[in-house]
């Protein structure tokens, strides 16, 4: 079973939201943002107002699998993920 358009935003969120108030999380987490990102883009239902926010989220979790110290990468990106949040809000 796929998960549709409004549940994929809705766990796209809820990770993007752990991150925010937990200030860390995993590799597997940030691959997981990343496929929820490339299946939203390729979405014709996605905004194209939120189709920027979702590049910024899918660099935002490449970079972050990638870092060395990921809780230092999230911390780094707290501003960002706040306005994540808000926006994804606003669209959804």
């Amino acid at each position: 079973m796929s998960l549709s358009y409004q549940d994929q935003v809705n766990l796209l969120q809820d990770i993007l939201v752990n991150h925010l108030e937990d200030c860390c999380g995993s590799v597997s987490e940030c691959e997981q943002i990343g496929r929820l990102v490339k299946s939203l883009l390729a979405n014709n239902s996605v905004s194209p107002e939120l189709q920027p926010l979702l590049e910024e989220i899918y660099t935002y979790c490449q970079s972050g699998k990638n870092s060395p110290d990921l809780e230092s990468h999230i911390n780094a990106h707290q501003e960002e993920l706040s306005q994540w949040v808000g926006q994804i809000n606003s669209y959804s």
